[in-house]
């Protein structure tokens, strides 16, 4: 079992060149077929046409994008003719408002979508579009790398962050094949409920079906020292070493989260290691 079909999205050359290196290395570790998508995105369009714009004005724009996304595709294509893999690279023109359908599409055929840190200095809305239409619409697993390069770490320490959702099961089913080559995977539950179904063994369930799986794994029950589950779940993967953090995400509305904060957007702000996404 592992990944078979890997998948990136590339909207701006800033960051193209190392982001192209972490999904190759990754692409090369587990025998898959690399796909990386060039986008030119025109932004003065959110979701349609401006009522009494100029025709002309919406043509120029169009016309950028469509070279960008041609630059990026040449671009990509010239430094990938010599790499050891299977690749292929595809090109879209696309609104702000039209990237959830086109990214949604490619990511629902891919095992793995591989994409930077949506947030921080010089990343734009485009990015949070494209992360969230990877998980909502193409109902794909997302890593996140906040540091692009070849040096993709190892991740031979895995914490999971359990909370018996829905979310959080199908994050873990869904990093498996990283889960089943990790030395170790530490199950991290933080305050569990009281009166839950797991009460008396807060994530012994899902170690039963990690260990059936042959993976390596132990469990660490913590209380809620600090105000944000994310700062919790952020201070264990420091203190346990690990190289990634496996996560169910957006367990609450992506529109509450923008609005009030949440785990998931907060850890995507402010991680310093890889974050396993799904839900």
């Amino acid at each position: 079992m592992g990944y078979k079909s890997i998948c990136t999205f590339l909207a701006t050359e800033a960051q193209a060149e190392r982001l192209i290196d972490s999904a190759q290395a990754l692409s090369t570790r587990f025998d898959a077929h690399l796909e990386i998508c060039c986008l030119g995105i025109d932004t003065t369009q959110s979701v349609g046409f401006y009522a009494g714009a100029p025709a002309m004005i919406y043509q120029d724009a169009l016309d950028q994008a469509r070279t960008n996304a041609d630059e990026l595709a040449a671009k990509v294509k010239q430094r990938l003719q010599r790499a050891d893999l299977r690749w292929s690279v595809d090109t879209a023109v696309l609104t702000l408002g039209g990237i959830s359908a086109y990214v949604g599409l490619k990511a629902r055929f891919a095992d793995l979508v591989v994409l930077p840190r949506p947030y921080g200095d010089g990343r734009g809305p485009q990015d949070e579009f494209i992360t969230e239409a990877a998980l909502f619409d193409g109902g794909a697993p997302v890593l996140i790398l906040p540091e692009l390069g070849t040096d993709v770490p190892d991740f031979a320490k895995i914490v999971l962050a359990w909370n018996q959702s829905d979310e959080a099961l199908a994050a873990t089913r869904a990093a498996l094949p990283l889960l089943k080559r990790a030395d170790m995977v530490n199950v991290v539950v933080v305050d569990p409920p009281v009166h839950g179904i797991e009460r008396s063994d807060p994530g012994g369930m899902l170690t039963q079906m990690l260990v059936r799986h042959d993976v390596t794994v132990d469990i660490s029950v913590i209380a809620k020292t600090l105000p944000r589950i994310s700062d919790m779940l952020r201070r264990h993967a420091q203190d346990q070493a690990a190289d990634l953090l496996v996560i169910g995400a957006y367990s609450h509305s992506r529109l509450r989260q923008a609005i009030l904060g949440g785990t998931t957007r907060n850890l995507l702000e402010e991680t310093a290691i890889p974050v396993f996404l799904a839900r």
